[in-house]
């Protein structure tokens, strides 16, 4: 499922629960009533105030108009990143979300890809990031190996908290082996949102509830699974080719199902070809299909 297909996925979820907890080994759930989902793409609004930089980064937003003071927003504060290569789904988010008067939350910046949002997170010093897993120029992982020292900041420690239309095992394993405080998926409300994005500021681990058991089997484990170097050579978005490849659609299909160009699969094919040593896309499947990958 493509980020845009979730991004629509959000306006459909009537209500999203989330498991919280001090960490992998101590996860409760905790479920809430149907709150009002996050707007669909078709509905959203450039936000008040964020202003796109040339390069389609904003960093040090004012925040959004003045909404009367809810429950939510009195006694706390947090200052936040949105990093997500669709831009309507950031501008939905931030509508959302950033009406600082009643959630408490302040946009500060948001980014596209990998080396703009290791520049607004540099630049800005937020409390907490919302990650995509997916993003140009490396994935969601590659921004917390390059923001390794702002998360180990003692004093102003920058938490990270995954917000992707993935539910697969291995993206949950991978962000939160990276550094990353939780993993939420594109269905969340809200309102579950920002209570997730509190949670990450104060130090709590927070998960979609079905996500909680990837990161409690993967950590509680004896028997872990040795790390595939051979896959992790590959980027998320080869990753998702491969999959795509090894099912069997044509370039066409991958190309319209990750908004992508057909010349750009074709390059994504030829790195994975590549990187694992493999002749075509035949091989390719076979070594998909022998690791459970498709």
């Amino acid at each position: 499922m493509s980020d845009a297909n979730g991004a629509n996925d959000l306006a459909a979820q009537g209500g999203s629960g989330t498991t919280s907890s001090g960490g992998p080994g101590g996860a409760a759930a905790r479920g809430t009533g149907p709150t009002e989902g996050l707007p669909g793409e078709a509905d959203r609004q450039n936000a008040p105030g964020q202003a796109p930089a040339p390069d389609g980064s904003t960093a040090s937003a004012a925040p959004a108009a003045s909404a009367a003071p809810g429950p939510s927003g009195r006694g706390r504060h947090v200052r936040v990143v949105l990093v997500d290569d669709h831009r309507m789904f950031r501008t939905g988010v931030q509508a959302e979300i950033g009406q600082t008067d009643r959630t408490g939350v302040e946009v500060v910046g948001e980014a596209p890809d990998v080396d703009q949002a290791v520049s607004v997170i540099t630049s800005t010093r937020p409390e907490v990031v919302l990650l995509d897993v997916h993003l140009p120029g490396g994935g969601g992982v590659e921004v917390l190996r390059r923001c390794s020292a702002l998360m180990a900041d003692a004093e102003q420690p920058v938490r990270f908290l995954a917000l992707s239309v993935s539910d697969a095992a291995e993206d949950v394993i991978g962000v939160i082996r990276g550094g990353a405080r939780g993993y939420v998926t594109k269905t969340i409300t809200g309102s579950d949102l920002v209570d997730s994005i509190f949670r990450v500021q104060e130090g709590d681990a927070v998960f979609s509830p079905r996500l909680a058991g990837f990161v409690l089997d993967a950590f509680a484990s004896t028997d872990a699974p040795p790390v595939d170097e051979d896959l992790d050579r590959l980027t998320q978005r080869e990753r998702e080719v491969l999959r795509l490849i090894a099912r069997g659609y044509a370039y066409k299909e991958i190309a319209k199902q990750l908004y992508i160009s057909v010349k750009t699969v074709e390059s994504h094919v030829s790195a994975v070809l590549r990187k694992l040593q493999l002749s075509n896309r035949h091989e390719l499947t076979r070594w998909a299909t022998a690791r459970r990958l498709v």
